[in-house]
């Protein structure tokens, strides 16, 4: 056994699959001095019980590109560390019982195309032809993933330990972590065997993540899952189809029954996600004990009945073997079934890669991910999904058992859009939540906040049902129709709580933040975009600033971004500057519409004449307020920022002068008609400020330099290869969703990034990035959407709806 080093550049606790390909993604980025510590043997968590399926499925395209990674990693592992090891590309199929499934399997077949994967749509006697055992008569088809697969979880693991050791890195068993302490700008990693001093320190202790980044003074967003699976005996007719094709069968998946079926040697390997599902180590005297490693909890079959009922029926000669042993082992969860991957949130140096609910299957990916932050500062595709600080400091243990049962219970369950998933709800409310409520809003959740969707009429349709569709028609829509055209031809009213906004003040604060944005600062009194680019000049973020005077702003952002977008900001804070989070102090009303200069006349003291991208104290409604002359919606307007307590009365009386009140799908519409920039949607690491179409923010003659700066320019030198459109879209029933993919004839040339309904101009609309030499008003396209390709045109650069800006700035 290695003795332990006294100095590292890195070191990760945690010796599962994860840890090690981290470890193992360093030594190939060039950092070959780190170290790796695990309390028992590699593999003791989650790792060794684990499945081992290693799918390429995602809905989510940034999950899909570390899926897909890690499969085109295992597949040369072997060879190039020169260890063996079990995996099976099997291929797979995926059962569709609905048209939606179906839908959705056509999307990700769009996706898994553009990312070069061959997924491939089947029939019914398809799916018979590659899976002779398999009952067809009640299915609309399904997806075939050639890529799918399963692995000796350990010997991967295994596998990248030795290419790691190999490139000079180590590996420290049975050398428990305790504790972690700050000196000096280092870390010092207590340890049973001594302290060792890094620069850097990653936990990747999978469900002990909680109890690791206690050290650090953070409490993971996590809870930990009981799964099982079932293996049976051998089955005689298997082994025959086995040993006539020479492999083993397709690995199963009825997604929407919710479970995988996988030959086990010649046997059968049964894995449910059951609604009835169980967290474990929830309560103070249900902890989880210290010595838990290699090991599992009792059998618990009640609860798969169900299912396997019904794989009996889906596969009866499964039916001829004996059950020989079930598994039934910790899986954690985040709350929203993603693993943490990236900065820990407000801590210098230090690094999440753990909470993974599919470590083997993304293991490799994950590793990749984590080298590019710790070396490089930032990644090769945006991996949001995956940020440590999507999730706020507001989250408790109960708030992640609710959502950790619920994602369990609806693991292969679809994200359609006008759907909010119902567990955990109402923990940060507006002040007007009850009256929102009263008055029809249907409510979704943003980073907690609640915030209407749209608002329901008496015998609308307002259950949980009516909204599963990928459609644009539903109980919503001609209520959203209604509620743009308010905006349109009268006025409306929005509340917004959540807003992140954030206080910047002290001497030299204009010179700071004009060094850290790729454009200009407005003038006091006035406000405007800033973005933040990265060193490779991709969009970080978007804030609008307001400037109050000289060295004073405020910064505001989404509600999502609070913990990412304060630590852009705080993590190069000079000594003399002070930088404040209000987020929870003041809420947001949004009135605009053509309508809304004359109600502010009559409920506020202010100077309404001022232009557009102004802002001024005021009094509103008697109240202290902050009036803002800015619409994200496209109309005349004004954003109503006031303390939380004040919210109420201003909101009364702007309902009281006939505001009718609109929710998120309606802003998504109106905003999209503007061309306006969605944060990680639009606005994301996977494109440049020039891809983008921000030039206009961009001032490449100020002063200042800026991060990205010499990336951008060497980017406008030898031409912008990709830019961003709007397009109309000769859609049918569906928009298209993010990431659909973008034709000319047979040749991808780019992707949505945005797509919904324009009410005011009457079109489907998508916005997205293209090859440049498309991106030509006129150019016809097509988009495909959800199999579908449909004829589009892009537009002319700038907004569809009131491209001069005339009703903004009336």
């Amino acid at each position: 056994m290695a003795d332990l080093p006294t100095t590292a550049r890195v070191v990760i606790i945690g010796g599962g699959a994860v840890g090690a390909s981290a470890l193992y993604h360093l030594a190939l980025a060039g950092w070959t001095d780190c170290v790796l510590l695990e309390k028992n043997e590699l593999t003791s968590g989650s790792t060794w019980h684990a499945a081992g399926n290693v799918p390429t499925f995602s809905s989510s395209w940034s999950i899909m590109n570390m899926q897909r990674y890690s499969a085109e990693l295992y597949r040369g592992l072997a060879d190039k560390v020169d260890y063996p090891m079990n995996y099976h590309v099997t291929g797979s199929i995926r059962l569709a019982h609905s048209r939606e499934r179906m839908q959705e399997f056509e999307r990700v077949k769009g996706m898994g195309r553009y990312q070069g994967m061959e997924l491939e749509i089947c029939s019914p006697s398809e799916l018979r032809e590659k899976y002779p055992f398999l009952e067809t008569h009640d299915l609309k088809g399904g997806l075939w993933d050639p890529y799918d697969g399963d692995i000796d979880p350990a010997q991967l693991t295994q596998a990248l330990a030795k290419g790691a050791r190999d490139l000079g890195q180590k590996i420290i068993r049975f050398c428990p972590a305790t504790g972690v302490r700050r000196e000096g700008g280092d870390w010092v990693v207590e340890t049973a065997q001594g302290e060792i001093r890094c620069e850097y320190v990653v936990n990747a202790a999978g469900y002990r993540a909680q109890e690791v980044g206690r050290w650090f003074g953070r409490e993971v967003p996590m809870a930990t899952m009981s799964h099982q699976y079932i293996l049976f005996e051998e089955v005689e007719e298997v082994a025959q189809l086995t040993a006539e094709r020479g492999r083993k069968l397709p690995l199963l998946r009825d997604v929407d029954v919710s479970y995988y079926l996988r030959q086990e040697k010649n046997g059968f390997n049964l894995g449910p996600y059951e609604r009835n599902c169980r967290a474990h180590w929830v309560t103070p005297d249900d902890p989880m004990p210290d010595d838990f490693s290699f090991q599992l909890w009792p059998d618990d079959l009640e609860r798969l009945e169900h299912y396997l009922e019904d794989a009996l029926a889906r596969v009866p000669v499964m039916g001829k073997a004996g059950l020989s042993r079930v598994i039934n082992g910790p899986i954690p969860y985040t709350p929203d079934g993603n693993p943490l991957i990236g900065p820990m949130p407000g801590v210098p140096n230090a690094f999440e890669a753990c909470v993974f609910t599919f470590g083997i299957c993304q293991s490799g990916g994950a590793g990749k991910v984590l080298a590019e932050w710790v070396t490089e500062g930032g990644t090769e595709w945006d991996m949001w999904s995956c940020d440590p600080r999507r999730f706020g400091r507001w989250i408790d243990h109960q708030y992640c058992v609710d959502k950790a049962m619920e994602v369990y219970g609806h693991e292969y369950g679809m994200h359609f859009p006008h759907h909010a998933w119902p567990a955990a709800r109402d923990r940060r409310l507006s002040p007007v939540h009850d009256k929102v409520k009263a008055l029809g809003g249907q409510m979704g959740a943003y980073n907690g906040w609640e915030r209407a969707l749209w608002f329901a009429k008496e015998g609308d349709d307002t259950s949980e049902a009516a909204t599963q569709t990928w459609e644009r028609a539903g109980p919503w829509e001609p209520r959203v129709r209604e509620e743009c055209e308010a905006v349109r031809d009268a006025v409306g009213v929005l509340d917004l709580p959540g807003f992140s906004r954030f206080n910047l003040s002290g001497a030299g604060a204009a010179d700071w933040l004009l060094g850290r944005i790729a454009g200009a600062l407005p003038k006091v009194g006035r406000m405007n975009l800033a973005y933040f680019a990265d060193a490779r000049g991709r969009i970080v973020t978007e804030m609008s600033v307001m400037r109050h005077d000289v060295d004073f702003f405020t910064l505001i952002t989404a509600a999502t971004a609070q913990l990412h977008d304060f630590e852009l900001l705080e993590r190069d804070l000079p000594e003399g500057l002070s930088l404040t989070d209000h987020t929870d102090e003041y809420s947001t009303l949004i009135v605009c519409g053509p309508g809304s200069r004359a109600l502010f006349d009559e409920i506020a003291e202010a100077d309404l004449t001022l232009p557009w991208l102004s802002h001024q104290p005021a009094r509103v409604a008697g109240r202290n307020a902050a009036l803002a002359r800015v619409s994200f919606a496209g109309e005349l307007g004004w954003e109503v920022h006031a303390a939380v307590a004040d919210i109420p009365a201003i909101y009364d009386a702007v309902l009281a002068c006939g505001a009718k009140p609109f929710g998120m799908f309606a802003l998504d519409s109106l905003r999209i008609e503007k061309g306006y920039r969605a944060w990680k949607g639009d606005l994301s690491t996977d494109y440049t400020l020039l891809e983008g179409g921000l030039d206009r923010f961009v001032k490449f003659d100020k002063p200042q330099d800026f991060p990205g700066k010499a990336a951008l320019m060497a980017e406008k030198q030898r031409g912008v290869k990709k830019r961003f459109v709007t397009m109309t879209v000769e859609a049918g029933a569906a928009d298209a969703p993010y990431m659909s993919t973008v034709w000319l004839g047979d040749s991808v040339v780019g992707e949505t990034t945005s797509g919904g309904w324009g009410y005011r101009v009457g079109r489907s609309l998508a916005l997205g990035t293209i090859r440049a030499d498309l991106a030509v008003p006129g150019t016809r396209l097509e988009v495909e959407i959800f199999g579908e390709r449909f004829p589009a045109e892009v537009q002319p650069d700038g907004p569809l709806w009131d491209p001069e800006n005339a009703r903004l700035r009336a």
